[in-house]
């Protein structure tokens, strides 16, 4: 069958927003080719497992072509989009031109430093594969550096794990970090002075969790204060050298470790497109995901900027995945001549977890906190992880890890 006289879709992106676009176009008449710089889709919202020691890269990442196998009408291709010609209607892939009938934009977002150069030199953060592993690598050689460390004040510093941002990624890292110290490095290295080691939370704003409901907010400072976390509210930072951290009141922390999960901002695609951008260089698209003059060109995720009740939506993966599912309804209907529909988010919920047994949660207007928010925690991540294989091996470490206090991924690997 000649399918070259079908419309061509392209969908630059394979992340949450990027996948369910294809998906929702598996029975069209419609040829797709799906775009992503990396081989595989990445589970995000668990990346700093990886970066922790908890979960392996292969237990959160699954390859393109295993998950799009048995769809006919979609072709991946790996490469990095380095430009798009709204007008003439083609990407730039790679140094070969691509032309599209429709267009589909969820790149996502990268790290915003806002403009902290020497944080980005020297900080750690927490958005791919490559920087979480690193970011492991990099924690536990703190470790060993620290277990033959005759200095006391060296020691510390050595020992002393700083995270700045109070939102979801912070707060689930600082409490599982804590932990891992707390209940399994206390077993690897039992001559060293654990005592020592130091987790410290930075928050420039008023409050961890912001845009969560107060009953929350109060329960994770509570369960983080009792895994013995430094949470540091209305402290703002002020350089990172690599060896000391600088706050904004003259202070100092001697650390060797700043992860940083603050801010979120474009791709470097996205901010050298002629379009009107908002805040942190995102896209602003009309309610039914298009972009204005472009009707064939939908922007979906973290790339969109989109506000409902007077208020962006956030850039997280519940919103991504439930654009892309749109993006592929309004082409549907485009193709069909129907009428658009524009998009309204349905909240699922709010969860974020502080470390073992221990999470808190906002589902249909209940909140909860604790045991009971970390078991719904763990059954709404391993329904949504890709792959029946990923879900057991990660079910598996985390019944390991309930039973036993011990992560099973302590690896050092150097790349």
């Amino acid at each position: 069958m000649n399918t070259n006289h079908l419309p061509h879709i392209v969908i630059v992106g394979a992340g949450f927003a990027g996948l369910e676009a294809a998906r929702g176009l598996a029975n069209a008449p419609v040829r797709i080719t799906l775009i992503d710089k990396n081989n595989h889709h990445l589970f995000q919202p668990l990346l700093y497992q990886v970066a922790i020691a908890g979960l392996l890269p292969s237990q959160i990442a699954q390859p393109v072509r295993t998950i799009f196998r048995k769809q006919k009408n979609l072709t991946f291709q790996m490469g990095e989009v380095s430009a798009i010609d709204f007008d003439e209607k083609y990407v730039k892939l790679n140094g070969s031109v691509i032309a599209y009938d429709y267009l589909v934009v969820a790149v996502g977002g990268r790290t915003n430093f806002f403009g902290f150069d020497t944080i980005e030199k020297d900080g750690f953060q927490l958005k791919d594969l490559e920087t979480a592993v690193r970011t492991r690598n990099h924690m536990l050689d703190m470790f060993e550096e620290a277990s033959h460390e005759a200095d006391a004040e060296k020691r510390k510093a050595l020992l002393t794990f700083v995270i700045v941002g109070g939102g979801p990624t912070g707060v689930e890292t600082a409490g599982a970090l804590a932990e891992l110290i707390s209940h399994v490095m206390v077993k690897d290295y039992p001559h060293l002075m654990l005592s020592d080691a130091h987790v410290v939370l930075l928050e420039a704003g008023a409050s961890l969790i912001s845009s969560y409901p107060d009953e929350l907010r109060k329960a994770t400072s509570k369960l983080l204060k009792q895994k013995n976390v430094d949470i540091r509210l209305n402290t703002k930072l002020e350089n990172y050298n690599g060896q000391q951290v600088t706050l904004a009141d003259g202070s100092h922390i001697e650390t060797r470790t700043l992860i940083w999960t603050a801010g979120v901002k474009a791709t470097h695609v996205v901010e050298e497109l002629g379009v009107e951008k908002a805040s942190a260089g995102r896209i602003r698209i009309l309610p039914t995901l298009q972009l204005p003059q472009h009707p064939e060109t939908f922007v979906v995720g973290d790339t969109a900027f989109l506000e409902e009740n007077g208020q962006p939506l956030p850039m997280i993966s519940t919103v991504a995945i439930q654009q892309g599912v749109l993006a592929a309804k309004n082409i549907r209907r485009m193709m069909d001549n129907k009428a658009l529909e524009s998009f309204h988010y349905k909240d699922p919920g709010l969860l974020a977890t502080i470390g073992r047994n221990a999470a808190v949660a906002r589902i249909f207007g209940i909140s909860f906190s604790g045991f009971i928010a970390w078991v719904i925690w763990v059954f709404l991540h391993i329904y949504r992880i890709i792959g029946f294989r990923n879900r057991i091996i990660i079910m598996f470490n985390w019944a390991w890890d309930y039973l036993f206090y011990d992560n099973q991924v302590r690896l050092i690997t150097k790349e």
